[in-house]
């Protein structure tokens, strides 16, 4: 029988998952190639012969997703299957017609096929839309697990940006680790925040491996998913976080709202910013699709050190990259603070963007009057530490989970904000965690 020949569609992370659980060691396929998307400079490599498997021994080509109707063509592929995240229904619809248009079928893969079990209990944070408030309710999770007496660790939906041989398996435990890995900001961003809080942090391209590692020093494993996909590992409770900023995304966008049905608690975030309106459509959605999902209410409150040094001052905002591209938002926390504690002028950073800053501002035009912390590799931090330094303005305000100053030379005054999830009256997070996991 002959072999059915595949495509898989990515960006770096699902698709890689999706390939190593399903595909890998799977005589009845081959897969002749990644295509890629969202993510800049995956194209071009290969996926290494290390991390393929017997049946690759050369590896497999990863393409631009431009190329994909061509590659359909050249090697008269059956199926092609669909696996990143954070798009709209209509957007993985229009995929869906080219690849069909093309001649090959269009294939979604769900958790039967794709999630690993763990031997240790594990709880999954996910989103339906990126930048709804996913990590600090992570933090906030691993906080109230570490209370009850937990050894927690994390792993964290993959951000391989690198050398994918070496990165297969990625353990942090120190800041050292995070330069020895040579991470990039978006991986800084994800890591730092657990790192000071003395937690290990998993991450990489082989999830089962990384899995058996991270069990070895682990009571609870916490998913600390990425985007707004769904996890990798088989969840004894799923957290699935909304934001009422973007109410009715949570029906709208794939795959987040899968885990808006499969959830076993819903938190409605950012409550203390948000029109109400949001809230009850949120809950209105709640009760169409998953009804048996506990609700947690939450706010995303701002700490800013030194608020009063932002009062009149012209301002430039950078906000977490990923948020503002493919999250669609035009602004982040650090624009909620520079608006609250009496900015005179917030500058917008366009004017004055370079090279693949200009390029990420035209890739996405719904991006507002701020600059995204773009940086997935040496030369694109190099773009921005140009890009803020040539913006004129009194006071740099940070809203990412880092200090930059680790990475860039800043030649303005900065100041960072940070953020936390606070749990708004009952059921609580940390409840429903004892009641999980105390016996």
């Amino acid at each position: 029988m002959d072999k059915i020949r595949i495509i898989i569609m990515g960006a770096a992370g699902r698709d890689f998952h999706n390939f190593n659980t399903f595909f890998r060691e799977n005589v009845g396929y081959d897969v002749v190639a990644f295509t890629a998307t969202q993510i800049p400079n995956i194209e071009g490599r290969r996926y290494p012969p290390s991390l393929a498997g017997n049946l690759y021994p050369s590896g497999i080509p990863i393409h631009p997703e431009a190329d994909l109707v061509r590659l359909i063509t050249d090697h008269q592929v059956d199926q092609v299957v669909f696996s990143y995240s954070d798009v709209p229904h209509s957007y993985v619809m229009r995929k869906a017609s080219l690849v069909l248009a093309s001649g090959a079928d269009f294939r979604l893969m769900g958790s039967r096929s794709t999630m690993l079990r763990s031997q240790k209990p594990v709880v999954a944070i996910c989103a339906v839309r990126t930048g709804s408030g996913k990590s600090q309710t992570t933090r906030h999770v691993c906080d109230e697990l570490q209370t009850l007496g937990h050894r927690v660790v994390v792993v964290r939906h993959p951000m391989p940006y690198g050398d994918l041989a070496k990165q297969a398996v990625q353990r942090f435990a120190t800041h050292a680790d995070l330069d020895e890995h040579n991470c990039t900001i978006e991986e800084r961003e994800e890591y730092e925040p657990h790192l000071e809080r003395g937690i290990v942090v998993y991450a990489g391209v082989d999830y089962e491996a990384i899995l058996r590692q991270a069990e070895e020093e682990a009571d609870v494993v916490v998913w600390d998913g990425g985007n707004n996909d769904i996890p990798f590992y088989v969840p004894d409770l799923w957290i699935t976080v909304t934001d009422p900023h973007r109410a009715g995304h949570e029906i709208r966008y794939y795959p987040g709202e899968s885990n808006f049905r499969a959830a076993d608690v819903i938190v409605i975030n950012k409550i203390d910013t948000s029109d109400y309106e949001g809230v009850r459509e949120i809950y209105r959605n709640i009760t169409a699709v998953n009804r048996e999902a506990i609700v947690v209410e939450a706010a995303s409150p701002l700490f800013v050190e030194h608020p009063e040094t932002i009062r009149g001052k012209r301002v430039l905002v950078i906000e977490d990259g990923p948020t503002l591209t493919h999250g669609e938002m035009a602004f982040g926390a650090a624009y909620v603070a520079a608006q609250r504690f009496g900015a005179a002028e917030i500058i917008d950073p366009r004017p004055y963007a370079v090279d693949s800053i200009a390029q990420t501002y035209e890739k996405y035009p719904t991006t507002g009057q701020v600059l995204p912390a773009m940086g997935y590799g040496d030369d694109q931090i190099r773009d921005l530490e140009a890009t803020i330094n040539r913006t004129p303005c009194d006071l740099v305000i940070v809203g990412t989970p880092i200090d930059l100053t680790h990475l860039l030379t800043i030649d303005h005054p900065m100041e960072r904000v940070r953020y936390e999830l606070q749990v708004i009256g009952h059921p609580t997070l940390r409840e429903i965690l004892r009641r999980q996991f105390v016996r």
